[in-house]
């Protein structure tokens, strides 16, 4: 098994330069879209998507991506979301599952969470790991997350951009309308709703342990540490496939806001 390791700085530095990279195609709202398409055979898509939020400064929105406890409240598409154990002092493992579109299977991940504050960015890189108390879920289907992060750069003291990085692998046959619908709808759709809850965070925050932030603090952290040496990397090839290509959309309400990355 290959080992989990916490990314270093030159990590951090390859996940920027990856979300800064490419060509992007922008809607009037602001947002930017960038789908690089896999090779044929392969289920792994990178999806990168990118907001200017004119009225949330960067400290909040990196404080919004780490709640766990908010998350429950602004995220519909969660099932089941909680942080498991710590690693370093900026890193942490947890639990996440969430919402397909309708007719898919819904999805987990166990990933490794590492984060870093630098030079006016926020970044939060994730990747699937394996936990010896988290196997795979019968009712769930376990994803791959190869690499998920966000990279949150201040524009002023009250804004900031925030791009979202997702390349995951889905463990099945996709239809191509989930990729399509994926890119297009689902996840611009999911950071608009990621801007409304940063605007009310700091009110809910108010009511809610409001000096607890552990990804700031360390010595808040009360998760039980855990030793890297029994964690390893998730690799597809170990995780069943499933074969939903042949699946077609349901056209209901609440398979219109279910999501498909995490």
């Amino acid at each position: 098994m290959e080992r989990a390791r916490v990314p270093d700085a030159a990590a951090f530095r390859a996940f920027r330069q990856r979300c800064q990279d490419g060509s992007w195609q922008r809607d009037r709202g602001g947002l930017a879209v960038s789908l690089q398409l896999p090779p044929p055979g392969c289920a792994v898509h990178q999806l990168k998507c990118r907001i200017d939020v004119p009225d949330v400064p960067a400290e909040t929105m990196y404080d919004v991506l780490h709640d766990s406890e908010y998350r429950r409240e602004w995220d519909s598409n969660v099932i089941d979301t909680h942080d498991i154990a710590q690693v370093a002092a900026n890193a942490d493992v947890g639990y996440y599952a969430w919402r397909c579109p309708k007719p898919l299977k819904n999805r987990d991940v166990v990933m490794l969470r590492a984060w870093q504050v630098e030079d006016g960015y926020h970044t939060i890189i994730n990747f699937s790991i394996k936990h010896p108390k988290y196997p795979p879920r019968k009712d769930l289907v376990r994803a791959v997350c190869l690499l998920t992060g966000y990279l949150v750069h201040s524009t002023g003291p009250n804004s900031c951009s925030l791009t979202y990085l997702a390349q995951v692998d889905p463990k099945g046959s996709l239809p191509k309308w989930v990729v399509n619908k994926a890119s297009q709808y689902l996840v611009p759709q999911m950071l608009k709703k990621l801007h409304k809850a940063c605007v009310q965070y700091p009110a809910w925050k108010q009511q809610h342990n409001i000096n607890m932030k552990p990804w700031l603090y360390p010595e808040q952290n009360k998760l039980p540490v855990l030793e890297l040496s029994e964690l390893a990397l998730q690799h597809a090839a170990s995780l069943e496939n499933i074969d939903e290509s042949s699946l077609a959309e349901e056209k209901d309400e609440s398979s219109e806001h279910s999501g498909l990355e995490n």
